[in-house]
């Protein structure tokens, strides 16, 4: 779990040493690979999930972030041309971070002390997802999870309940009396050189109220508007996968 990944450079992704994904995706067939937290500060400076951050921390507090990584030698000296380099478990998370075409963004409200308020959820071509939990402080933990289990770790943090058939409020009313709940949306990313462009989008939004579940969808006549969709299977977990699929 030692091999390096070389930091992206501009106009390029980064390259990921031969061998190291498939060691990766055998290890976590036999259970999840915890890759260790981060602030957001630590993962803009390795170019970590930034399309995904809230904002992009100052300048100070970047200059920070490297001095700390550095001193845990997670970014080292690398080539000649002044590249440097992300060890460890941190340049795992970057290459897989790389790979990922997909990203899904669940944001909850409701959420109690010591449980994530944000969690990211990054498919791979193998049926394993890289797992990103942020909790109120900002830390961001991170890992690699087989597909299936991820599913069931984000559906368990989720709103839950009996499916409700109807409701003489509005969305917006139930949601705002909700005991807990939850916006999901699922992005496809093409790139661009080392970008990564947003494209097609897909939202589910859950509510539990009196403790049924409440699921909708933006209109697709008017997207600012909530509208009721069934769940698959009558399930969150099989209606995830589906946005996944």
């Amino acid at each position: 779990m030692s091999q390096p990944a070389p930091r992206p450079s501009k106009g390029g992704l980064a390259a990921v040493p031969a061998g190291l994904v498939t060691a990766v995706v055998d290890l976590v067939g036999t259970g999840p690979v915890l890759l260790g937290a981060y602030t957001i500060a630590e993962l803009t400076a390795v170019d970590a999930i930034v399309d995904f951050l809230e904002a992009r921390p100052s300048d100070e507090a970047i200059a920070e972030a490297v001095r700390s990584l550095a001193a845990r030698q997670l970014l080292v000296a690398g080539t000649a041309d002044g590249q440097v380099q992300v060890r460890g478990d941190l340049g795992i998370a970057v290459a897989f971070q790389q790979r990922a075409r997909l990203v899904l963004d669940a944001r909850a409200t409701g959420t109690v002390p010591g449980e994530p308020w944000r969690i990211l959820l990054l498919p791979q071509p193998e049926p394993i997802c890289l797992m990103v939990r942020i909790d109120a402080l900002g830390v961001h933990e991170l890992g690699l999870y087989p597909t299936g289990d991820a599913l069931g770790r984000l559906t368990e943090w989720l709103p839950g309940g009996e499916l409700a058939e109807r409701a003489d409020a509005s969305p917006d009313e139930l949601i705002a009396a909700a005991e807990r709940s939850a916006l999901v949306t699922v992005t496809r990313y093409t790139t661009h050189g080392s970008a990564e462009v947003a494209g097609d989008s897909t939202d589910l939004v859950l509510a539990r109220h009196g403790g049924a579940l409440h699921a909708f969808t933006r209109s697709a006549a008017d997207t600012r508007a909530l509208v009721r969709r069934p769940l698959h299977r009558d399930s969150v977990r099989d209606t995830v996968a589906a946005m996944l699929a």
